[in-house]
């Protein structure tokens, strides 16, 4: 943990995660010295404590529901610094890429960012595979892409809502809150998100993906308008 002032906060809600997530920490392990790293471990069953707790440059806080919005939460109240930076515990992420998207937020405007995604199917199903394309080539991807494992907000940016809403889509949320030229891509190296092994998971995460749209169109119906 950084003892001076950190240049930015890095929220990592985590639940049951304890076989993946030293992969992500040991990544961004260099961040340490002048970065604030959070690890969120809510409502876990497993040793995902104990693996942040083996790498004493982070915060560990623990909350008892199993709730990525109670983690996120959790995350906020205890950050120290803007930018903020919310990064899943699945993904794979560089230390220098982290570093492009806080410099990307830097600054008064209130503005949201994410690296540029890449997406690992090696060992999917042919129809993962075949879903991962299609989605490629949709304007949510191409359209200043931003969230799907990590996002970031400028000091401006974070103080466009309040607490993060009890929701699905956390990160569609987010991104709905800002317009598109609100949006940045960072440059440099991409992160990586891993695409489900078998059709079975796929239709899973796509099925919570079209819940958490449904849910926001619901809850938010003046986000909708110029989404996608």
């Amino acid at each position: 943990m950084t003892s001076g002032d950190p240049r930015a906060s890095i929220i990592i809600p985590a639940h049951d995660e304890g076989t993946i997530l030293g992969r992500l920490l040991d990544g961004i392990a260099p961040l340490a010295d002048d970065h604030d790293v959070l690890v969120v471990a809510n409502g876990c069953t497993d040793d995902t404590a104990d693996v942040a707790r083996a790498r004493p440059w982070c915060r560990l806080i623990e909350v008892e529901e199993a709730s990525k919005i109670a983690a996120l939460n959790a995350g906020d109240a205890a950050a120290r610094t803007f930018p903020r930076i919310y990064l899943d515990a699945d993904v794979t992420v560089g230390a220098d890429t982290v570093r492009r998207l806080v410099a990307a937020l830097e600054g008064p405007e209130p503005l949201v960012a994410s690296p540029a995604v890449r997406i690992d199917a090696t060992g999917a199903s042919a129809f993962a595979r075949a879903y991962q394309r299609v989605w490629a080539l949709t304007d949510y991807r191409l359209e200043n892409h931003t969230g799907s494992g990590i996002y970031g907000l400028s000091e401006a940016g974070r103080r466009r809502f309040g607490a993060f809403p009890d929701i699905i889509s956390d990160d569609l949320y987010v991104r709905l809150l800002f317009a598109p030229h609100e949006r940045r891509v960072s440059p440099g190296a991409p992160f990586t998100v891993y695409a489900p092994r078998t059709a079975r998971a796929q239709v899973r995460r796509l099925s919570r993906a079209m819940a958490g749209e449904l849910q926001l169109a619901k809850r938010f119906p003046e986000l909708r308008e110029g989404a996608r």
